[in-house]
């Protein structure tokens, strides 16, 4: 039968490791006079700030203040093994460890606030390349303009032509000569345009 989860070694490794630190970072707080739930929050501080520093070095973003706590949190884990290893008698436990261990609240407090509300440095966006620029010595289209139709004729009346032939064969017997344009629009009275199209006619 084959089991649904496949098990990591490293996995399994990671937690005896952070399993028996965190034992080892209890006993060493109890031995400096932090009892009762105090011993136990000491290893969690420490592995908090160790989380918080390692998202601060995986984030991208610089990665000073990263490293900085995250050896802080790494030198506590593994003081605290090398301290109850045998190198260290729990039951006399000097001075300046009781005030390393009764100050490092203070210390994991900074660490993380720090890790936790430092502004990274925003990432450069980078800048959109140049458009090319429209050719201005483009040479321009000739503009080719519509041919103009020809203008319409003026309708004639035929009772105007009529009228106006009479007038034109009067002015010829009596001077001699065709009469021009001009003065057949002063004899009928209308506009130029409708003379010219009557004296068309009338050729």
């Amino acid at each position: 039968m084959r089991l649904p989860i496949r098990v990591d070694a490293v996995l399994v490794q990671a937690v005896i490791a952070a399993a028996l630190s965190f034992a080892h970072l209890h006993d060493l707080a109890y031995a400096a006079g932090q009892q009762g739930w105090k011993a136990w929050a000491y290893p969690v501080s420490v592995d908090l700030l160790l989380v918080a520093a390692w998202r601060r070095l995986s984030s991208g973003g610089p990665k000073a203040a990263g490293w900085c706590w995250f050896l802080v949190a790494l030198t506590a884990s593994l003081g605290a093994n090398v301290a109850t290893a045998g190198l260290l008698d729990l039951g006399a436990v000097p001075a300046w460890l009781r005030i390393l261990v009764a100050g490092w609240p203070a210390v994991a407090f900074l660490g993380g606030t720090l890790l936790a509300h430092g502004a990274p440095t925003p990432t450069e966006v980078p800048a959109a390349e140049p458009e090319p620029a429209v050719n201005a010595a483009a040479p321009e289209l000739p503009t080719v303009k519509p041919e103009s139709a020809p203008p319409s004729p003026t309708p004639v009346p035929p009772a105007l032509v009529a009228h106006a032939r009479k007038v034109a064969d009067e002015h010829h017997a009596r001077t001699g000569t065709a009469i021009d344009t001009p003065t057949l629009r002063a004899r009928l009275g209308v506009p130029m345009p409708l003379a010219e199209a009557i004296a068309a006619q009338l050729t």
